[in-house]
């Protein structure tokens, strides 16, 4: 029986701020006490303020920096423990407003068409972040985490665009753990309709046929099944890989398998925080976010797919001058 199809959407020509633009935002942990305050304020209201701080934010667009790093992924791969690590640096600024802790605007893979103002409106303004730097002699960072922007094609000519010097960082987890985490958690989030991890793989390629030549001829298009079905796609790291190094060097780019965060998370965070020249900072706890129990994988289907990833890992290790220990 042919699997039930998602049809893709054309992305609307004008939206009344697109039912809140931040209804697509991905949100970081915030503290207990906040975030039950935040629970007692009613949903209309919370609309409302949330438009009249993006107003705010996109009226003193001028005012406001771009971000100096990005998290570009991988999807199921660290990017918001990682994200969350940094956003607590002493010297890494928060995007604005650091009440609602936000971790990205998808201005690169999703919301591009509203433009660069609006993309501002997102980060603290330069007179916050000399203030900044005057109490603690080092201006701050900011930066956000996207874990679509790896996979998207279109996203490495955006972000070079619009921060060539921004420096970039890639966590890439076993492709065949991060395929099946990415399922279960579409299927908690009721974005997959297919009941079994085998069933979404074998109707990918259909799902997925066409979509990326119709984002690269259209770049308004927004496709759902390529930003919520792929599946295997998004573990073929070494195509996402060669695109984004077609246009940044080597040094800008910070590859870092998930295994290693997981492994020694200290490590990783020292290692991240020496890659954007912060000061090392030593912090009292490292917890991993976003974590998602899901029954074991079917045997079969775990050698599989180590066989269908076997050349693409092979191909991402001689790219990269990297071994990468997936093959089993």
């Amino acid at each position: 029986m042919n699997p039930p199809s998602i049809p893709d959407v054309e992305r609307p020509q004008q939206s009344p701020v697109e039912k809140s633009s931040l209804s697509m935002l991905r949100h970081v942990e915030v503290p207990d006490p906040l975030r039950a305050a935040k629970r007692r304020v009613p949903r209309p209201v919370k609309r409302v303020i949330r438009r009249a701080v993006r107003r705010y934010g996109e009226h003193t667009a001028d005012q406001r920096t771009l971000p100096d790093f990005l998290i570009i992924g991988t999807k199921r791969g660290g990017t918001t423990s990682v994200w969350n690590w940094l956003v607590r640096h002493p010297n890494v600024a928060p995007m604005f407003p650091a009440l609602q802790q936000i971790k990205s605007p998808h201005y690169f893979d999703i919301h591009y068409h509203r433009g660069e103002r609006w993309y501002r409106s997102h980060f603290p303004s330069r007179a916050a972040l000399d203030r900044a730097a005057q109490r603690s002699g080092i201006r701050p960072l900011t930066g956000e985490a996207s874990p679509y922007y790896l996979f998207h094609p279109l996203a490495p000519e955006r972000v070079q665009h619009t921060v060539p010097k921004a420096r970039l960082v890639a966590l890439l987890r076993n492709p065949v753990d991060r395929a099946y985490s990415n399922y279960w958690e579409r299927r908690g989030s009721n974005a997959e309709c297919l009941p079994t991890f085998e069933a979404a793989i074998d109707a990918e390629e259909e799902r997925l046929r066409g979509q990326t030549e119709r984002i690269l001829a259209d770049p308004d298009y927004y496709s759902y099944h390529h930003d919520w079905h792929s599946y295997l796609a998004r573990g073929r790291y070494v195509e996402q890989v060669a695109r984004w190094l077609e246009r940044f060097g080597r040094a800008q780019l910070l590859v870092m398998p998930f295994e290693d965060l997981r492994k020694d998370p200290i490590e990783a965070y020292r290692t991240v925080q020496e890659f954007l020249s912060l000061p090392v900072v030593e912090p009292p706890r490292l917890p991993h976010h976003n974590k998602l129990p899901a029954p074991p994988m079917a045997a079969a289907t775990r050698e599989r797919l180590v066989e269908y990833y076997r050349p693409f890992n092979a191909r991402l290790t001689e790219l990269l001058g990297t071994p990468f220990d997936w093959d089993r």
